[in-house]
């Protein structure tokens, strides 16, 4: 994937070159999370439409004690 800094000569990488390196993977991440949280997204707006098709389809069968 990208060669670490940690285990490489000091003299392997220039500043600019691990300042790209962790830009990119920052982006990475960043990518991941969105993706991650569009999922969530979705499964909350699923969620929210069935309780919300549940409450009005159904009257008088609520569990509340």
């Amino acid at each position: 994937m990208f060669p670490f800094p940690f285990c490489c000569g000091p003299k392997s990488f220039s500043y600019a070159d691990m300042q790209k390196h962790k830009l990119n993977m920052l982006k990475a991440v960043r990518n991941s999370l969105e993706t991650r949280l569009a999922a969530t997204n979705a499964a909350i707006a699923t969620l929210e439409r069935q309780v919300a098709d549940s409450d009005g389809g159904v009257e008088g069968t609520s569990e509340a004690a």
